[in-house]
């Protein structure tokens, strides 16, 4: 299950004033979004939006930051060689702190020092292996 969107919210809204106006009680766009704010746990609509802002935020990538995260499978700690393109789906390279086995074979190994991909906004390759999941992640950022 994916997490509600700003969207989500806003048609939530508009169904809650329809249902309400089918009672007999008239509300205003604004104050159905205060009341699916409050639904949600936030204070008002302005503190939802901002945690949804807050959400879609690119994780901050940048070159000689540490990161650490799965590629193909293996756990991987690392330092950021290089990063290009939009936030949506950026191209990284990381040199890694160990070498990882990418191969699950004991007669076959292939030993990764630096990996390359491409990530979306939330940290992930939209490539997946065969059991779906993503080739690389990137988990967090390291001090």
């Amino acid at each position: 299950m994916t997490d509600p969107t700003l969207d989500t919210f806003k048609a939530e809204a508009k169904a809650l004033r329809q249902a309400l106006r089918a009672e007999g009680k008239v509300v205003s766009h604004a104050q159905s979004l205060e009341l699916v704010a409050r639904r949600h746990g936030a204070r008002d609509w302005n503190t939802l939006h901002a945690r949804l802002r807050q959400r879609s935020t690119p994780l901050p990538l940048a070159v000689g930051a540490k990161v650490s995260g799965r590629y193909l499978g293996q756990a991987y700690s690392g330092k950021i060689l290089a990063v290009s393109g939009r936030a949506e789906r950026r191209q990284v390279e990381i040199a890694l702190d160990q070498p990882i086995d990418t191969v699950r074979f004991d007669s076959f190994s292939n030993w990764r020092h630096r990996i390359r991909g491409t990530l979306d906004k939330d940290g992930r390759s939209p490539e997946t292996t065969s059991d779906g999941t993503p080739v690389l992640t990137v988990d967090r950022t390291q001090d």
